[in-house]
């Protein structure tokens, strides 16, 4: 186990240390198509209704140069102490020539006290698209317990695994002179005694309203 997962890094690293070269070394100019920044994404979505939440400074120095939406919706309709808040997240890299790339949640939930308790792959299928991989995890701090759901998103395609999204990259680089794309992350409490297959059906339908909505502000 210990020589695959050495292996699996050192292909990873060399995957991106290529993939940051190549980037680099493309003279054309990039393109950045068009598109509304994130804090104008809908507050209001079928009954759910948003605050933003501020990103701390620190955080940000992390993530990089890109647009950032952290927004909690409440359910306005249904009894808001039966119903747990859904915690959207969209990171969103106009280009990703100079190294700032998108970070896998992966990595970052660790280092914000939340334990990894399990992870699966899902498929999702939402409207207007083919069904696409995602991740799905189930984090725990304390007591608490929250279910996410998160892919990687650029031009109309959705995939689950960092490397292939950083082998997009390169392919896209090549073949559209563009290095944009976007990671989409929705998060929820777990009741106590609720299952993760609950708390993801209580997910889905509000990703089938967020889906639709994408291509304004991360373009195809």
């Amino acid at each position: 186990m210990i020589r695959n997962s050495t292996l699996r890094f050192i292909l990873a690293a060399l995957l991106i240390a290529g993939a940051a070269i190549l980037l680099q070394a493309r003279a054309r100019s990039e393109i950045f198509p068009p598109r509304l920044p994130l804090k104008q994404f809908p507050e209001q979505l079928e009954g759910w209704v948003g605050t933003d939440i501020a990103i701390d400074k620190d955080v940000l120095a992390i993530l990089g140069p890109g647009d950032f939406l952290l927004r909690v919706y409440q359910n306005q309709t249904q009894n808001q102490q039966k119903t747990p808040y859904i915690d959207l997240f969209i990171a969103y890299f106009p280009s990703q020539r100079a190294g700032d790339t998108i970070h896998s949640p992966q990595h970052c939930l660790p280092g914000s006290g939340w334990s990894p308790v399990e992870n699966q792959p899902v498929t999702l299928t939402m409207p207007g698209h083919a069904p696409f991989p995602a991740n799905r995890y189930l984090i725990a701090k304390g007591d608490a317990r929250q279910l996410v759901l998160y892919w990687f998103w650029a031009h109309d395609r959705g995939v689950a695994s960092e490397y292939w999204a950083k082998f997009y990259l390169v392919t896209d680089a090549l073949k559209m002179n563009r290095s944009d794309g976007a990671l989409v992350r929705i998060t929820t409490p777990l009741f106590p005694g609720e299952t993760p297959e609950a708390a993801q059906q209580r997910i889905l339908p509000f990703a089938d309203d967020v889906m639709p909505l994408l291509e304004r502000y991360i373009p195809r």
